[in-house]
């Protein structure tokens, strides 16, 4: 369990990085990617709020809320490549 937390923790820094690059870029961008960094953000709530479950919820739970946290961080990932290459 504590390999999936840690991997999760890895990945979203990784995230966290991507999206402040992003921030800056889209400021500075195109209208297409301010609409596309728009849902990126709203999944990246999305995963915020999943991640304070991830870590309150008992064993079992965590397991199914960490592959849900998996399946949006590769949503936001795919997201945030997406914008990489329109900026």
């Amino acid at each position: 369990m504590t390999d999936l937390n840690d991997k999760i923790q890895e990945e979203i820094e990784e995230l966290r990085g991507m999206r402040d690059e992003l921030k800056l870029k889209v400021h500075l961008g195109k209208l297409e990617a301010q609409e596309r960094f728009d849902h990126a953000e709203k999944e990246w709530a999305r995963l915020e709020g999943k991640l304070k479950l991830f870590t309150s919820e008992s064993r079992d739970s965590a397991e199914k809320v960490g592959e849900a946290l998996k399946l949006t961080v590769s949503e936001i990932r795919d997201a945030y490549r997406h914008l990489r290459k329109l900026l």
